[in-house]
């Protein structure tokens, strides 16, 4: 494992519970977040290729309940095994395993779609086409993908230190044209896209965007 990944791998093992408690029913008072994953569970049921979706980056495992509610079978992964481990203990019901981005624990077209709410923004510029790749690569044709991101300009950002857990980590902000840009040239079609400006506690909007596998 690279130094980078394993900065960002020990680092949200810290952060955990720190998440843990803090995401806790968020996405109860997020009514554009609940809009845009509950329209990719219906577009991903109407596709009519299957149930099984995959959470990439899944972290405490939080949009699990959601999704299983609207429909779909999620199964997460996320590259931290002390989020898999908060995931496992806070949501039984559900698989959560440790995997990485770039090399995921799935047959080729073995997915109806795949979920990847603000995990697409660690990934450096030399490994972006190794990891939408990937997700091209585990997503049926016709089958959808779905991501929340923040909205930038691309530059690095030191993620962590908010937290005052003494952890540091790389991060993209990538914007919507270049999100597109990335998922067109993995083999994906945009279906969706919005956005919304950033609230009070947030230093960038905040994007929004659904993609069909081609």
């Amino acid at each position: 494992m690279d130094a980078k990944t394993d900065e960002l791998r020990a680092a949200h093992d810290v952060l955990a519970e720190w998440y843990a408690e803090r995401l806790v029913g968020a996405l109860d008072a997020m009514p554009i977040e609940r809009a845009v994953l509950g329209l990719f569970c219906e577009m991903t049921l109407a596709a009519d290729l299957g149930t099984d979706v995959a959470d990439i980056g899944c972290g405490t495992g939080r949009l699990a309940p959601f999704l299983k509610g609207h429909g779909v079978t999620p199964r997460g992964v996320d590259l931290s095994p002390e989020m898999v481990n908060v995931a496992r203990r806070d949501y039984p019901d559900f698989t959560f395993e440790v995997a990485d981005l770039r090399d995921l624990p799935f047959a080729d077209a073995s997915l109806a779609g795949v979920v990847c709410w603000y995990s697409l923004i660690f990934l450096a510029p030399a490994d972006r086409p190794v990891a939408f790749g990937e997700l091209a690569r585990v997503v049926k044709p016709g089958g959808y993908l779905v991501t929340a991101f923040k909205d930038g300009d691309g530059k690095l950002r030191r993620g962590g230190r908010s937290a005052g857990l003494g952890v540091e980590f790389d991060g993209y902000w990538l914007s919507a044209d270049e999100m597109q840009r990335r998922l067109a040239d993995a083999g994906f079609a945009t279906a969706f896209w919005a956005g919304r400006p950033a609230e009070e506690q947030e230093s960038t909007p905040q994007g929004y965007l659904l993609a069909r596998r081609t």
